[in-house]
């Protein structure tokens, strides 16, 4: 009787000795990969020379800030980081929207009909894409990995204008609720972009809401507003607020599948809309993978890991069908020309299916974060690889691996080192 027991006990100890000795291999490969060290210490490198986006501009965004903040902990002054975060504050409108970002008001040298100003920070100028709505979640988790990093939580009680920063958050949050919200389905809504972008399918003001704008649903602002409210859960003074925070999570997450995750075709819908489509009746938009927003919901914990699983075999197909270089592919198909307004990006064109690390990088993450090391580290080589050869961190690529953009973006640089100390923790604990 005892014999069956013996047996299946000696299967599932040889099961762990190859899972162990399969581990110990890779562990070794990632120890003794020269680029990754070589990548991280460029981002390093770069991090130390401030907060700009990227090179070419002066501009402090918080969607980039948010992508590279922990690792400028590391390598900037914090007390000037902390600054950084507060400037975002004083540009708050009184309905509580927080904007993309601000400038130094002699490097305001572009046209642009709508900036904005602040008593309280004369020296700068402010300026946002109103067609995108993760500003205010961007800013959030930025405040969040900053407290997380330096462990200064007094950040919250700071004053800026007359309210502290815990209090404009809230109304950030207030905003998103009230102004950006679609009460059917109780999810945010955006101007339709190309999955996380900031242009407009439309055309028309491209950056900007204007009368093409068509209202929609999509993952990636409703799953960084999910991100978002499991930060603020964890920085909540007392029970109630905590309990504030997840009850909203939790809502927003179950939206997310309800209205957005396609079961039959394992993939998110691109868009929802909530007043009529932008495109062609005869054109199937879910046709579509939105890759980046999918890499934000693995971090939103939207997906299971089965569903992770899926996904990982559709991204690398469609990497493939398209004759990208890396898993940085934006969306895949492109969307056609001929569905979209004047002066819009061709097809495999910025941010129409473009190659972007920023978000790629994101993606590695998450499959180092939900135990799929092998696969991640197979796909992040070509993105490392290009670093190296191209001795910069790229804004993004075109379909046949030339760099375009800055070249010294530092969301780029953010998430490849971020995704480097994960895949060194992961093989450290076994090698």
């Amino acid at each position: 009787m005892y014999k069956p027991i013996l047996l299946i006990m000696t299967v599932l100890l040889f099961a762990c000795q190859t899972k162990d000795k399969t581990n110990q291999e890779l562990a070794n490969k990632i120890l003794t990969d020269v680029n990754l060290p070589k990548v991280d210490s460029m981002a390093r490198q770069l991090m130390k020379k401030g907060f700009y986006a990227g090179s070419g501009y002066q501009m402090v965004w918080s969607r980039d800030l948010n992508t590279f903040i922990e690792l400028s902990c590391e390598e900037y002054d914090n007390g000037v980081i902390r600054e950084n975060l507060l400037m975002f504050f004083h540009f708050q409108q009184e309905n509580g929207e927080l904007l993309d970002g601000y400038v130094p008001r002699e490097a305001f040298t572009w046209h642009d009909p709508n900036t904005y100003e602040s008593e309280t920070a004369p020296g700068h100028i402010g300026f946002k894409n109103t067609v995108e709505t993760d500003q205010e979640t961007s800013l959030i988790q930025a405040i969040y990995k900053y407290i997380q990093k330096t462990g200064d939580k007094t950040i919250l009680s700071e004053k800026v204008a007359g309210k502290t920063v815990s209090e404009r958050i809230k109304l950030s949050v207030d905003y998103l609720l009230t102004e950006r919200y679609s009460k059917p389905y109780q999810l945010i809504i955006g101007a339709t972009t190309f999955d996380w972008g900031d242009v407009q399918v439309e055309g028309g003001a491209v950056v900007d809401v204007d009368s093409l704008t068509h209202w929609s649903i999509d993952v990636y602002d409703n799953s960084m507003f999910a991100i978002a409210l499991d930060n603020l859960a964890e920085l909540a003074a007392d029970s109630k607020e905590k309990e504030y925070w997840q009850s909203l999570h939790s809502g927003i997450v179950a939206n997310i599948r309800k209205y957005l995750w396609d079961v039959d075709k394992q993939k998110f819908i691109p868009h929802v809309y909530t007043d009529g489509s932008p495109f062609p009746a005869d054109f199937n938009e879910n046709e579509i993978f939105y890759h980046g927003g999918t890499a934000v919901a693995i971090e939103a914990g939207v997906l299971t890991k089965d569903e992770i699983a899926a996904t990982i075999l559709h991204f690398k197909r469609n990497v493939e069908r398209s004759g990208a270089q890396s898993i940085g592919l934006t969306l895949y198909p492109a969307y056609p020309q001929e569905v979209l307004g004047k002066n819009i990006s061709a097809p495999y064109e910025y941010q129409n299916g473009g190659d972007w690390t920023w978000f790629g990088g994101r993606f590695i993450q998450q499959l180092i974060a939900n135990g799929f090391i092998e696969e991640a580290y197979e796909l992040a080589q070509p993105m490392m690889d290009r670093v190296v050869k191209n001795n910069g961190f790229y804004e993004w690529y075109t379909i046949d691996g030339k760099p375009a953009g800055s070249a010294d973006f530092k969301g780029s640089a953010g998430v490849l080192a971020t995704s480097i100390e994960m895949f060194n923790e992961w093989a450290e604990q076994n090698k």
